[in-house]
């Protein structure tokens, strides 16, 4: 294994009486795109290498029509990514009331695991279109919908129908059993109501079935990461009494696009996060966006793309859909400086350890981390040591919780038992946060010294016989 690059002299301290060296190692910084699990852009019905959608216009809600890989994972006018977001209508995934279409599901999964992803999931009760209604053999129990509640905006069914709370949340409770905790599974929406399972008229629920709607949900996820849209202030504020979820919106950019005097950006995302009780909750769950739109629309209607981003930041984003459409060629470098933002980017600072060690002995470390980034990881990454030589390797696991690290300054000192078998000698110290799946390198540091497993070093250290 090879060093990408030359990145600190290790600095050695004699603690005066103690016999004891201190290595001191200040990593140094680096200013490149890291591709994160859980962070940054996602595709939309896609996956890593497929094509994009053309012009301004997307899919969404159906069953995905895969593409081939062409031979790379790379996306074009579009950043690599570690999400793929896959949005069903209930209609496809229960065509047959109780009989589930899992194979829908666990295709995507499967792809993007393939691709290098996790899945992000929505499964909307119905969209707008004659095609995408509840399922056939729900309208054909509920029969004909009320003359008020169709005219409520949004809604194609009565959600106050006993059969829709009955039917919709054993759907859900069924998505839970069979999928929470999945390892590729990044997020699931908690989508009730409205077209596209974006929340329409949940203001306008009674409290029991507003209750029975987001319990199913929170009772069946208790794993995997729930993320709420930002709706009404009773519907958010409950389920933030019930569990951590995080929020999302689906029109991140709106400058005026529907009202030259009314904007989502300006009149209505800054006001629903802070009343609707969802301004602390990216402390313990993740903030997702999507592009209202398609970017190109944004570019083309002359909106500020600093100001959307910066806001975004200012809402602790984690993760961007932009319905895999391009990026404009020409906000590169601001999509550059997004992304370097976006969710969490941490950076060792200064790390300690002792210079030698004995076999079946504690090797202490003191370590100094900045995540400059706006969110915490949400998902506990094991952070691990690893002596390495030509004869024999160890990888000693710490205890350190990454998901509490938030933005700014973080320190976690530790110890880790170096195992008493472990042949006497000089070893490479190496660090990584690592996949508990697999045991290899899963998060990238925003630092030199990257090996080229992943693994970065930190310097040499000496394995001493008990003394």
């Amino acid at each position: 294994m090879r060093l990408h690059a030359l990145f600190w002299l290790p600095l050695l301290v004699a603690w005066p009486g103690s016999g004891q060296q201190t290595v001191i190692v200040r990593p140094q910084e680096i200013d490149d795109v890291l591709v994160n699990p859980g962070i940054g852009f996602m595709t939309f019905q896609r996956f890593n290498g497929d094509r994009l959608n053309e012009g301004l216009k997307w899919t969404e809600g159906y069953p995905i029509e895969y593409q081939p890989l062409r031979g790379t994972l790379e996306n074009e006018n579009h950043p690599m990514t570690s999400i793929a977001y896959f949005r069903l209508y209930w209609k496809f995934l229960e065509p047959e009331q109780e009989k589930y279409r899992w194979e829908l599901i666990d295709k995507a999964l499967a792809t993007a695991r393939e691709r290098g992803q996790t899945l992000m999931l929505r499964i909307a009760p119905y969209g707008t279109g004659p095609d995408n209604d509840v399922p056939d053999w729900y309208r054909k129990l509920a029969g004909e919908e009320p003359e008020e509640k169709r005219r409520i905006p949004k809604w194609r069914t009565d959600p106050e129908n006993p059969l829709y709370v009955k039917h919709f949340t054993a759907m859900v409770r069924a998505l839970g059993a069979r999928y929470d905790g999945h390892p590729d599974l990044e997020s699931v929406d908690l989508s009730i109501v409205g077209a596209w399972g974006e929340g329409a008229g949940s203001d306008l629920l009674s409290e029991p079935v507003r209750r029975a709607l987001v319990d199913a949900y929170i009772d069946s996820f208790r794993k995997t990461p729930l993320v709420m849209l930002l709706t009404d202030e009773k519907t958010n504020k409950y389920g933030l009494s019930r569990a951590h979820v995080g929020w999302r919106v689906d029109c991140l950019g709106d400058m005026g696009g529907f009202n030259p005097n009314w904007s989502h950006m300006n009149d209505y995302y800054p006001q629903a996060i802070i009343h609707f009780g969802m301004r602390d909750a990216w402390k313990k769950a993740p903030v997702t966006l999507e592009v209202c739109w398609v970017m190109q629309h944004w570019l083309n209607q002359g909106w500020d793309v600093d100001y959307i981003i910066d806001q975004s930041l200012k809402w602790h984003i984690s993760s961007f859909n932009a319905k895999s459409s391009p990026v404009p060629r020409q906000w590169q470098p601001q999509v550059e400086r997004w992304l370097k933002r976006m969710g969490y980017r941490f950076v060792l600072r200064k790390f300690t350890y002792p210079s030698e060690v004995t076999q079946n002995g504690k090797l202490a470390f003191t370590s100094w981390w900045e995540n400059k980034g706006v969110a915490p990881c949400y998902r506990r990454f094991p952070l691990a040591l690893r002596l390495t030589s030509d004869r024999a390797t160890a990888v000693l696991p710490t205890e350190a919780d990454i998901t509490t690290w938030l933005p700014g300054d973080n320190l976690y000192d530790g110890a880790v038992f170096v195992p008493p078998d472990l042949a006497p000698g000089d070893y490479d110290l190496d660090l990584a946060i690592l996949d508990a799946r697999s045991g290899e390198p899963k998060v990238k540091l925003a630092i030199a010294g990257l090996k080229s497993d992943g693994w970065y070093h930190l310097g040499r250290i000496r394995v001493a016989p008990p003394r």
